[in-house]
């Protein structure tokens, strides 16, 4: 695949957002299977990871509002679909990493998730103003 040829949305959208390959996956899942719900339970075996491990990474995606938890069961969550415009990219990443699946667990593994970047930036040392 060429420059040329790569949204650069999606790209920026995974940088942002998307922390593992699992989480990628996880919210890739609820998109297709969109409106069903789903629990840690479901999503682990899923994606062959631990129960505890698929509820962080649920909860995760729900702290970045990119899925909801189910109102009458908080422990199942769905997809989001906040926007038009969030369905469309979220159409375009998924088409992207079926396309492109070694670029795009590349491009995850080389980027620091938002919390090591946030934990980076608290020891960064700057000039002190006079």
């Amino acid at each position: 695949m060429t420059d040329e040829t790569r949204n650069p949305q999606v790209d920026q959208f995974i940088a942002d957002h998307i922390d593992s390959v699992p989480h990628l996956e996880a919210l890739l899942l609820l998109w297709n299977s969109r409106p069903k719900t789903w629990s840690a339970e479901q999503m682990a075996r899923s994606l062959y990871v631990r129960p505890e491990q698929a509820a962080r990474i649920l909860e995760g995606l729900l702290q970045r509002d990119l899925v909801v938890a189910d109102s009458a069961d908080p422990n199942r969550y769905s997809y989001s679909a906040a926007s038009a415009q969030r369905n469309e990219l979220m159409q375009a990443v998924d088409a992207t990493y079926r396309r492109e699946i070694v670029r795009i667990s590349s491009l995850i593994h080389s980027t620091a998730s938002a919390g090591v970047r946030d934990f980076a930036r608290a020891f960064r040392f700057t000039k002190e103003k006079e």
